[in-house]
């Protein structure tokens, strides 16, 4: 998502009040392309850490039979998205950021804009969705284990795509105007209003209040499942069920276990141990199970909350510098903003390409046993 093309610019100019003496145009010419090295190494490990993070969380997903579910579907579609940032996108960025002047041609400009726009807006909807589908997997959880489905996810990530394409697409028609002319830089061109509207609203703001809304909700329903103590009067008591969520933890919900109990009298019964004291000393023992289960589901509740706090946290982090100047920069025509702080923007967004599977596999415990047993596999 470049949108200026002077950073260069930015440091030579610094230079152009300094005596023309040899030893000092030597040592300018010797620290621009010190400095252009080092920023073209750091911005390539960068981009290969991004797109090698997200192909073992795609591995893993794949190798891992127990991780072939639909929440894990839609993270694994998500690491796809960030692995094409680090292949389509970030490659040429570095070029791009270094050099300041683009030399590639019409063609590879809109192409390399329109991937830009489209695989990061597609990365940023993908948090939408899974923060979606754990919503829904918490407020109507047995309800939702019966639609919670390979296609449904499936759906999910085509309408994802199909809201980043129609985000990306506008400016490749009046972008085909000034083919004729020589191009020297490749941005979008901010001077369409409506546009920078749409598309700033379309892939970030309007995603960030909704992914703030249901992780809210998210938050104050797991707390009331953490802090709500199973009960059971008379001969009807509980048991947890355990409900895979979309962060790959586990939801505790309450289901009446009446079935069981007429199972454990008829039980009893046919092994002549039918007792009053008996059928209460089991119904002892399965209460405690019901509250061993309920402290491990609160645990797992924290972390997967904690989780998802974290990936909204970086999000918001990464994405909020640039759309915010992207925005001022698009309705105030008089405002200017350093060329290179917006590069530094531009990669903090890519960045998020990699904290999303770092996240993953430090923090989600079935990530993480799944991933060191592949690791293990290929040794």
């Amino acid at each position: 998502m470049e949108l200026d093309n002077n950073s260069l610019d930015y440091f030579s100019s610094n230079f152009t009040d300094i005596p023309s003496n040899t030893t000092v145009a030597h040592w300018t010419e010797a620290t621009l392309l010190g400095l252009q090295i080092s920023v073209s190494v750091v911005l390539a490990i960068v981009t290969l850490a991004t797109m090698l993070s997200n192909a073992f969380v795609i591995a893993t997903i794949f190798l891992t039979r127990k991780l072939h579910t639909p929440a894990n579907f839609l993270i694994g579609s998500l690491a796809v998205t960030d692995m094409l940032v680090s292949i389509l996108v970030m490659p040429i960025s570095i070029v791009y950021t270094v050099s300041k002047t683009w030399s590639l041609g019409q063609i590879v400009c809109d192409i390399w804009l329109s991937s830009d726009i489209t695989f990061c807006t597609a990365s940023i909807l993908h948090l939408c969705v899974i923060a979606l589908d754990r919503y829904w997997a918490i407020t109507d959880a047995l309800e939702y284990s019966k639609r919670r489905t390979m296609r449904r996810a499936a759906v999910m990530v085509a309408v994802v795509w199909v809201i980043s394409i129609s985000i990306s697409m506008p400016p490749l028609f009046w972008r085909q105007a000034k083919a004729h002319e020589e191009l020297t830089e490749c941005m979008v061109n901010t001077d369409q209003i409506s546009y920078t509207l749409y598309s700033t609203f379309g892939a970030f703001y309007v995603p960030t209040v909704l992914l703030i809304i249901l992780y809210g909700r998210i938050y104050v329903a797991a707390r009331s499942r953490i802090f709500k103590t199973p009960s059971y009067s008379g001969k009807r008591f509980t048991t947890a069920q355990l409900i895979q969520t979309s962060a790959g933890s586990s939801l505790c919900s309450l289901n009446s276990a009446s079935n069981q109990e007429a199972h454990l009298h008829s039980g009893a019964g046919g092994e002549g141990g039918g007792s009053p004291l008996f059928v209460n000393s089991v119904k002892v023992k399965l209460a405690d199970n019901v509250l061993e289960r309920k402290r491990l589901c609160a645990a797992r509740e924290r972390k997967a909350t904690k989780t998802l706090g974290i990936i909204l946290g970086a999000f918001i982090i990464c994405w909020l510098p640039f759309f915010v100047v992207t925005l001022v920069w698009g309705i105030c025509k008089e405002c200017s903003f350093d060329p290179l702080l917006f590069d530094v923007f531009t990669w903090l967004g890519y960045l998020n390409s990699l904290i999303n599977p770092v996240i993953y596999t430090v923090f989600n415990d079935e990530f993480k046993q799944a991933f060191q047993k592949l690791i293990k596999f290929r040794r």
